[in-house]
């Protein structure tokens, strides 16, 4: 084996440090992983997860060789300059026939690699594509858009050193989202000076460490939200000095809420009075109480309502701005957008919140005869038709268009779909790394280091992007010539002046400057790490907007200096860097509101109206349950795991059922069920515990994936959800209550 490398994990949003040996025949098996105790925030922390990691770099379902498709609907392998040369020539024809705006792009990057969306972009300009979308759209753009209309910034919550932590449809222990999360649990759980609350409709594994677990029915979080809003005014519980000096709007607030019938709306959500009397004033009196929303709530009814209540209810006892409240963090780039929503898609008139067409309206925006429809699509390394609400029709969609391609590993559901599909190193075969820098008050940065050599025959999402540039005749061959010359001759100070000056000449070159630096400074890099190149000019745009941040974190001397000492730290430190340092003193200047919280939100708050004909019952007599699709659990992960082999329990990805539903309908546990939804049906083993209320089941995310070999272990579950069922505002899917039937198999 070899010697102990670092990399990161790429299933979730934490990322964590690892360190990895390698071997097996070929030497390119991952063999051992541990946590990497140098990484600034895992500190040496891993869940059980990363184990699979291996899986994903040796699936089954790899692709090696750009394909094609025939007119019998199977592939052929084609080479690269045949793969470039036709994908540019049947992109551009739709362009020219039908204008840009009508290639749509969906994805780049997972989990673990967001570089291939900072490439992506300069294809999308050249060709003029103007919408796209990604697993964003499916998730966060309601709680984008309230941070917007309130913050103008995205805040989150500081977990480090609250007293009171909130979790609301988050299960920490599997979904994460904060780091070292299950160490931290346990030692939040165990210290009696600190309190844990969680809304959640089930059992979780976070709820059984919580001190107060408000569990809500599915689908009436809303009702439970402006019941403990109403408290806190109706029992002057609220911070009055805090909210004048802070807020605009207060009285309109207190005058919404002022009359609600704390009880009926508690009844509504199936939470006692005392419970939620206890939850409010734990977070009344905090010194610092730290939220964090996620997709129970943010895949289910109310949405974005609910992530306007939870901040409303965090502000009104004063929790912004604080160490243990809410934050906002400096960043490289803002991958949450503005939250501004200032278009509209061009056939369902969808709100385009932080520029992502809703997810649910995408089938709709291509089956029509529409002349704005989408005409043709770029997928990067994701999965829409597995993805997404109601698969089939996403797949039908798909084939309607006069070109697909897929930029991907392997041969996904969606790949298969495709005209083309262009495959490329995984992301242990090249530099790679994520934008979900959200730490504070350190706020890290890690580029990692490739684990092996990618295949000939495959390429980086970079060059691709380089190659399809310099094939539509955009890239300024030139000027590329003349930069590296003056980087070899004047270095990088004297190749950034004519960078800049170069883009006072010709205000286009802005729309290929990432397969410009990634052609002319890449190559300078050390260690082949030419794809970090696009990190040059977000290292100077931090250093200029936040100067402060980057010199506690130190690096100084003047903007330009410390951009160039970020640069080279973030390419030479393989465990990762500590790009700022925030401050607490400083977090209101960064608020773009004028520093001031905007409490009222005329659509939101009319719709607070609205609770007050309390719930409309979600099941019917045909479909009892309500399903909530896409659970996270001990062995369910993104589908970047396509092997189903790394699995050690809960191999087929039960249908998780109480007792006492069980008894009624004549159920064992580790039998069979069968599972309809308005959308389809499949047959499915059977779990028997009381995590589950009466009424509510569950299935887990990432299973169902129809593999090159033929198998399918366990359910798709968006081969059961709705297009149609999703929030007014953003759009977001309501996967968490999907009415169905569930029947002996």
């Amino acid at each position: 084996m070899s010697e102990w490398k670092t990399s990161a994990c790429i299933l979730c949003e934490c990322n964590c440090g690892i360190k990895v040996q390698t071997g097996g025949e070929d030497g390119r098996e991952i063999v051992r992983i541990r946590g990497d105790e140098a990484h600034p925030a895992s500190q040496g922390y891993l869940c059980q997860k990363a184990s699979g990691l291996n899986h994903y770099q040796n699936g089954t379902d790899r692709l090696l060789h750009p394909l094609r498709r025939r007119e019998d609907g199977s592939f052929e392998e084609i080479d690269w300059d045949t793969a470039i040369r036709e994908v540019a020539a049947k992109l551009a024809a739709v362009r020219d026939a039908h204008g840009g705006d009508k290639i749509f792009y969906y994805g780049g990057g997972g989990q673990g690699n967001h570089l291939p969306g900072a490439y992506s972009g300069a294809t999308r300009k050249v060709l003029g594509s103007a919408f796209r979308s990604s697993a964003l759209a499916q998730e966060k753009t309601g709680e984008f858009w309230v941070n917007g209309q309130m913050f103008g910034a995205h805040v989150r919550g500081d977990f480090e050193h609250c007293d009171v932590a909130v979790f609301i449809g988050k299960n920490p222990w599997h979904s994460h989202g904060l780091p070292r999360a299950r160490a931290w649990l346990r030692d939040f759980s165990k210290d009696p000076g600190k309190t844990m609350i969680v809304i959640d409709p089930v059992v979780s594994e976070t709820a059984k460490l919580a001190d107060i677990h408000l569990r809500v029915k599915p689908g009436t979080d809303a009702w439970l939200l402006a019941a403990m809003i109403a408290m806190l005014l109706q029992q002057d519980l609220y911070r009055a000095e805090w909210l004048a000096e802070h807020a605009r709007g207060f009285e309109e607030i207190r005058s919404a809420f002022a009359d609600i019938p704390v009880a009926e709306y508690l009844a509504h959500a199936g939470v006692p009075l005392e419970t939620a009397q206890a939850a409010v004033e734990a977070i009344a009196g905090a010194g610092g109480a730290a939220f964090f929303e996620d997709l129970g709530t943010q895949m289910n009814r109310h949405s974005t309502l609910v992530s306007y209540l939870e901040k409303l209810v965090w502000l009104l006892c004063g929790q912004l701005a604080k160490p243990g409240a809410q934050i906002t963090t400096p960043y490289l780039t803002n991958i949450a957008g503005s939250g501004r929503a200032t278009r509209f898609s061009p056939v369902a008139g969808a709100r385009i919140i932080s520029g992502l067409v809703p997810c649910n309206v995408i089938a709709d925006e291509i089956l029509t005869d529409h002349p704005d429809r989408y005409r043709a699509m770029i997928v990067e390394a994701s999965n829409p038709v597995h993805s997404l609400a109601d698969s089939r029709r996403m797949a039908e969609a798909l084939d309607s268009l006069d070109c697909v391609v897929v930029i991907d590993i392997a041969m996904t559901e969606t790949a298969r779909h495709a005209d083309y599909v262009l495959p490329v190193a995984t992301q242990y075969e090249k530099w790679e790394a994520t934008f979900f820098n959200f730490e504070f008050p350190d706020n890290y940065f890690h580029l990692r280091k490739p684990l092996f050599d990618a295949p000939a025959t495959v390429l980086t999402e970079a060059e691709i992007h380089a190659r399809l540039v310099e094939a539509l005749g955009a890239m300024p061959e030139a000027l590329c010539e003349e930069l590296s010359a003056v980087l070899a001759s004047g270095g990088r100070d004297a190749y950034r002046d004519r960078f800049m000056a170069a883009l006072g000449e010709d205000p286009q070159l802005a729309a290929v400057a990432p397969v410009v630096l990634y052609r002319t400074l890449g190559p300078s890099l050390p260690e082949g790490a030419d794809i970090g190149a696009v990190l040059w000019p977000l290292c100077l745009d931090l250093a200029m907007r936040e100067p402060a941040a980057v010199a506690r974190a130190g690096f100084t001397g003047n903007p330009l200096q410390a951009a160039d000492a970020l640069f080279d730290a973030i390419i030479s430190e393989h465990s990762g860097v500590v790009f700022a340092r925030g401050d607490y003193d400083a977090l209101w200047s960064q608020l773009g509101q004028d520093g001031q919280v905007q409490l009222v939100v005329p659509e939101l708050l009319a719709e607070v109206g609205e609770l007050a004909a309390g719930p409309e019952p979600l099941t019917t007599e045909d479909y009892p349950f309500l399903l909530m699709a896409g659970e996270r659990r001990d062995y369910s992960a993104n589908t970047i795991y396509r092997d189903a082999g790394w699995r050690r329990k809960d191999r087929e990805g039960a249908l998780r059922i109480c007792s006492q539903d069980a008894a009624r309908l004549g159920l064992d546990d580790g039998g069979e069920a069968r599972v309809t939804t308005r959308q389809g049906s499949a047959v499915t083993r059977v779990e028997v515990t009381d995590r589950m209320q009466p009424g509510h089941v569950s299935l887990p995310n990432g299973f169902g994936l129809d593999n090159v070999d033929g198998r399918r272990v366990g359910v798709a579950p968006n081969e059961l959800t709705s297009l149609d069922a999703r929030d007014r505002f953003a759009g977001t899917p309501w996967h968490k209550i999907v009415p169905a039937q569930v029947a002996p198999a």
